[in-house]
């Protein structure tokens, strides 16, 4: 079963990052984009069949290793 794990900054957390490249669109001329929030993806190939299963494992690794819980949050898409 796969699991995709998205992190992202809490919307509290200044994310320079983000910041740069949504100047970097309008200087392109993409005014009409307000915001960018930047993150990072991963892809768990994990051994269950189960959803419930693959959802729990891969809630404890990011809370683990993948995403700091303190400034960042995560969403969980299991196949």
């Amino acid at each position: 079963m796969r699991a995709r794990v998205f992190v992202t900054l809490k919307p509290s957390v200044f994310d320079p990052q983000g910041r740069t490249i949504a100047e970097a669109l309008h200087s392109l001329g993409y005014a009409n984009v307000d915001d960018v929030r930047q993150g990072k993806y991963f892809e768990l190939d994990l051994q269950t069949e189960e959803a419930s299963a693959a959802r729990k494992i891969a809630a404890e690794v990011a809370d683990k290793v993948l995403a700091n819980p303190v400034i960042e949050s995560y969403k969980i898409e299991v196949d």
